[in-house]
């Protein structure tokens, strides 16, 4: 693990093996259940590992989102709670630390990401306008299409290879987004939708030089750019390491950079913040910000809480300090490549480069015997919880959901995500998820595929129902 052993003030020490920069000091004891308990518990959530009980599941690898561990001082931030109804300290103090890690001049705090994704919907997309992004996001393009808007996704081509080594499968195809514009002409274009890492893509991350052009096109076309900055200090690491003219940077300098290249942005603070829950969306624009602030205290509080208590927002202030720091991203990232390259060394498929908060497997590789019909992502999900009590979610066919004409939309990935919670688990619980997935792939030709037995309406991935084949 030479390669992620971790810096102090820029400088790297010989060391021999790679730990993480902290300490435990307390405990969550985790349920071990029979294979046949499992079974009676999958069955019971319709084969779908969002509906499992979270008392049923060993390691809990379903995502990243509100699952990390909040340090002391995000504890002793939460005992620090203004809980005003308007104007409490705890706003200002959030309000300062997004200012100065992403540069944004307005900020507008939200319950979570989502509620940041459906105000700047409601605020910025006419009906009947298109949103381009490299690749969508299930509640993001949700947001955009009850808006009235027409997604085009404009990422690379790479993107959507498992196995293609582009070091920034997250780029914005220039060329893509130029004759969209073209097209339907830049006033029918409500913004560019940028994101860093591209979750569905595998965690892959977007360029410094791609997100510079890209507000630079947008611009020559009157079009703002909004970023998705959910998970972009991880973004800022694969530059770090990846871009001429940026090893010499910290996390914090390229982040802050990277913004610059946008008009905005939004995030969900349960992810790269690492609280549990939160978000916010910010902008750089008077008379957009006004509307925002207007439009959340309709639907999420008044602007300076936003649906949050005010404990919530002084963890998500500590937290989005400690976020930037080197030593924790290089830590965050390096458990994630730990868990890739021990399946890699077994030639499991999974997308390449490995991402930044997850594991993506390749299902349509894994289960070559099993048509897309027969859902392979959520099928590998179900067998990973049968074989170990390991909780993992489905990134293909399901979560793409249906067209306009009720068929189902075919992404050419079929992946199963395997998402690390931050400051959560142990190198020894990598090794147990690494010979787990060993053990599914080594019986992956008795697998017969699943099929739907209950679709909500939207977001089906989230509690849509199967049986076993």
């Amino acid at each position: 693990m030479s390669e992620h052993e971790p810096r102090t003030t820029g400088q790297q020490f010989g060391r021999r093996s790679w730990a993480e920069p902290w300490k435990i000091k307390m405990v969550e004891p985790l349920a071990v259940t029979t294979r046949e308990q499992r079974e009676a518990a999958l069955e019971g959530a319709g084969y779908n590992t969002f509906l499992l009980r979270s008392e049923d599941v060993y390691i809990d690898l379903l995502t990243d989102s509100g699952t990390s561990a909040m340090s002391d001082r995000q504890w002793a931030g939460m005992m620090l709670g203004d809980e005003a109804y308007a104007g409490s300290r705890n706003f200002y103090a959030l309000e300062r630390a997004v200012f100065e890690h992403y540069g944004y001049q307005h900020l507008i705090p939200t319950h979570q990401g989502r509620g940041a994704e459906h105000l700047l919907s409601r605020v910025a997309i006419r009906p009947g306008q298109w949103v381009p992004g490299n690749m969508y996001f299930t509640t993001t393009r949700l947001h955009q299409e009850l808006a009235g808007a027409t997604f085009e996704d404009v990422i690379i081509d790479e993107a959507h290879d498992p196995a293609d080594l582009h070091p920034f499968k997250g780029n914005v195809d220039l060329a893509k987004l130029r004759a969209l514009f073209e097209r339907v002409g830049p006033e029918n274009v409500a913004y560019v939708s940028l994101a860093g890492t591209v979750n569905m893509a595998g965690g892959q991350p977007v360029s410094m030089a791609n997100a510079r052009d890209v507000h630079a096109l947008a611009q020559e076309h009157g079009v703002k750019v909004y970023l998705d900055a959910t998970r972009m200090v991880e973004n800022a690491l694969f530059i770090q390491e990846r871009e001429d003219g940026y090893a010499d940077r910290s996390i914090a300098e390229i982040l802050l950079e990277f913004c610059s290249h946008t008009d905005g942005g939004w995030i969900s603070a349960k992810k790269d913040s690492l609280v549990n829950i939160g978000g916010w969306l910010a902008v750089n624009d008077q008379e957009l910000f006004e509307e925002l602030r207007n439009q959340v205290v309709i639907f999420e509080g008044l602007h300076t809480y936003g649906g949050l208590a005010g404990r919530d927002m002084e963890a998500m202030a500590i937290g989005t300090r400690e976020s930037v720091q080197d030593e924790h991203v290089r830590a965050r990232v390096g458990q994630v490549r730990y868990l890739g390259e021990l399946l890699s060394s077994w030639d499991i498929p999974m997308v390449q480069p490995i991402g930044g908060h997850a594991i993506f497997l390749d299902a349509r590789r894994f289960y070559e015997h099993l048509p897309q019909d027969r859902f392979p992502a959520q099928t590998l999900a179900a067998e990973l919880y049968l074989d170990s009590g390991i909780r993992s979610m489905e990134r293909g066919i399901v979560s793409a959901g249906r067209d306009a004409a009720g068929e189902h939309k075919r992404p050419k990935l079929e992946l199963t995500r395997l998402t690390i919670p931050r400051r959560v688990y142990t190198q020894a619980h990598m090794d147990v998820t690494a010979e787990a997935v060993k053990a599914v792939w080594d019986a992956r030709e008795q697998a017969r595929g699943l099929t739907m037995t209950y679709e909500p309406k939207y977001l089906r991935f989230f509690q849509a129902r199967f049986e076993p084949l």
